[in-house]
């Protein structure tokens, strides 16, 4: 025989599963209900930013250079950093930051170098590194991500490796 406390327990067990996949269910099917209060963006996956990082740092280890690789959302927040064996202390922030500021402008930060001569001021923003080595992932011509590259000899090389990360992605 079943114990009163033992029938409590699964009772409330029962519920809690029928709870949880009814929110579930209303949670996945709900759709905003538009109006100009309602912004819908695109996100780049985990799953597309590993895959970016990681052929990023594959391209770096063929050319045999010890990068760190970071990718950020669309709104500069780190989605993964990957730092390579043997990549220096310094180039995982440079990753970070140079991924933030190709999605920032949605540019190639080696373009946004460029862009001091004429605005000296931008490299004060928090969080920006214009050194190249970064580029941003777009949904037609909307920035989503980026992905940032440090460590390698130049900037160039730093973007080539990058650039090999969104290729991986096909953006």
């Amino acid at each position: 025989m079943i114990s009163t406390r033992t029938r409590i327990a699964a009772t409330v067990a029962g519920l809690a599963a029928v709870g949880v996949t009814t929110v579930g269910a209303v949670s996945a099917t709900a759709a905003p209900s538009g109006g100009k209060d309602v912004v819908q963006t695109s996100h780049l996956t985990i799953g597309a930013a590993q895959k970016a990082a990681q052929a990023a740092l594959d391209a770096a280890g063929k050319a045999g250079q010890h990068v760190s690789v970071a990718v950020v959302d669309r709104d500069g927040n780190t989605i993964l950093t990957l730092r390579g064996d043997g990549a220096g202390p310094q180039s995982y922030s440079s990753a970070q930051r140079k991924a933030f500021t190709a999605v920032s402008w949605n540019a190639k930060t080696s373009e946004l170098a460029g862009r001091l001569q004429q605005t000296p001021t931008l490299k004060d923003i928090d969080g920006t590194l214009f050194l190249a080595g970064a580029v941003p992932v777009t949904a037609g011509a909307t920035p989503i991500a980026a992905v940032g590259v440090a460590g390698a000899p130049s900037g160039a090389q730093d973007e080539a490796f990058a650039q090999a990360g969104v290729d991986a992605i096909g953006k």
